[in-house]
């Protein structure tokens, strides 16, 4: 079967396991025939995946609410990773301590849409007030345009002074301290944040409910495709070179492996019934889903004893 998958960011380490399913041939081991297609912003993605235009969404699991009001029509198969996964990065010279929101205050961060969803709310948790303390969260300049590069072009704008800091993938947060200009405030995978926050969203893998009621099959397949990809790179993450020097910049290509090792311990395709009520208090918080949809709403459970591999 001939499937398209989209993806909202490509030369980056957060969708990485749905562009190596690809890449490594592990959909095509499962009889899927996948086409990668870069869709951004994230809500066009689910856009698309509403129209019929495409198959599989690999992007954040809480902006299926963009083109799914209250979860109607899609449904989350498996995860890519654990938590959310964005990082915050402020200029270096303003010298930011790790886990001081304060050096927010006054500040321009860069963010891609929907994606901005999680900073405003952590920041609103860690008691930041985003209109009285001045804190303006928009995209960065240029990145609408650039799609595929967008943590990347958000390094280049925190190095031309475009912007104060930003909230993007670990690929443009790598490049920016690599490169001497940006310091990271919060990695919330690794603890930072106000609690809550790592159930916000997750990177996950979504189809709709037409398909996966016409074709529960080709759903399953999928899912076994995604865990034997995150089984391949915990054996070796070096796989991730090979797929970084055919899709990615030079300095890209060299550092995803690394990205990828970093990632591991989050491997795992379970979506939890924590990580559902998390994610869904956090959308209503936001005004973005309006009822209490439930584990079942949200996820497709027929596929859960094949998150393991």
């Amino acid at each position: 079967m001939k499937l398209k998958l989209a993806v909202p960011d490509l030369i980056s380490n957060s969708y990485f396991p749905a562009v190596a399913a690809v890449e490594l041939g592990f959909f095509k081991k499962e009889g899927l025939d996948v086409e990668l297609e870069l869709i951004f912003p994230v809500d066009k993605a689910y856009a698309a995946l509403r129209d019929g235009k495409t198959d599989i969404v690999g992007g954040s699991a809480h902006s299926a609410l963009a083109a799914f009001p209250e979860w109607k029509g899609v449904k989350l198969i498996a995860a890519q990773a654990q938590g959310m996964y964005w990082f915050l990065v402020m200029r270096a010279d303003l010298k930011a301590k790790r886990g001081d929101l304060s050096v927010v205050k006054g500040r321009s961060i860069g963010a891609a849409p929907w994606v901005e969803m999680g900073l405003r709310r952590l920041l609103i948790e860690g008691g930041i007030d985003l209109e009285r303390d001045g804190v303006k969260i928009a995209p960065v300049p240029g990145a609408m345009g650039a799609g595929v590069n967008f943590g990347v072009t958000a390094a280049k704008a925190l190095q031309e002074g475009k912007i104060d800091g930003f909230w993007a993938n670990g690929m443009g947060t790598e490049v920016a301290v690599r490169n001497g200009i940006g310091t990271v405030v919060l990695d919330i995978r690794r603890g930072d944040g106000p609690k809550p926050c790592f159930n916000y969203t997750m990177a996950s893998i979504a189809t709709s409910e037409k398909l996966i009621e016409e074709s529960p099959e080709t759903a399953a397949a999928m899912v076994r495709a995604i865990v034997a990809t995150q089984k391949a790179l915990k054996e070796d993450p070096n796989r991730a070179t090979a797929i970084g020097d055919k899709l990615f910049p030079p300095q890209e290509a060299s550092l995803i492996a690394e990205l990828i090792r970093r990632d591991l311990p989050y491997y795992d395709a379970t979506i939890s019934e924590d990580f559902v009520a998390g994610m869904n208090a956090f959308a209503r918080d936001l005004g973005i889903l309006k009822g209490q949809a439930t584990y079942e709403d949200v996820v497709a459970t027929q596929f859960k004893d094949l998150w393991k591999a």
